[in-house]
């Protein structure tokens, strides 16, 4: 089970005050830009992955759930698995001309980026 990340102001690591309360901040979702504003680069990578291609979407700016959701238009169009993780979507093999194609006609800027 992993261990959920609270973002703590302040230095405190312990405190003996009974009273004491730890302030948390909170975290701020980014509102979802218009795929026209989107600058999206799609690259080609096998690092970290044993050797396998995979096809990364980076840039999205916006919530997890339009990630998300965008990601699974890509995965099913494309017909392959993947995810949506840490702002950038990975999609299993080499299907960059494929994800260009549908990003464009979904209206968003992609440009094909690095190897």
């Amino acid at each position: 089970m992993a261990k959920k990340n609270k973002n703590i102001t302040g230095d405190v690591v312990y405190s003996t005050n009974p009273d004491f309360s730890f302030e948390y901040r909170e975290e701020v979702q980014q509102e979802t830009l218009p795929p026209a504003q989107q600058k999206l680069k799609v690259w080609l990578d096998r690092k970290m992955r044993k050797g396998k291609m995979v096809t990364l979407v980076k840039g999205f700016v916006g919530t997890t759930d339009d990630m998300e959701s965008l990601a699974k238009l890509l995965k099913t169009r494309c017909g392959t698995g993947g995810s949506a993780k840490d702002g950038e979507i990975i999609i299993q093999g080499d299907v960059r001309e494929k994800v260009l194609t549908i990003l464009k006609n979904e209206g968003y800027k992609a440009i094909a980026a690095g190897g």
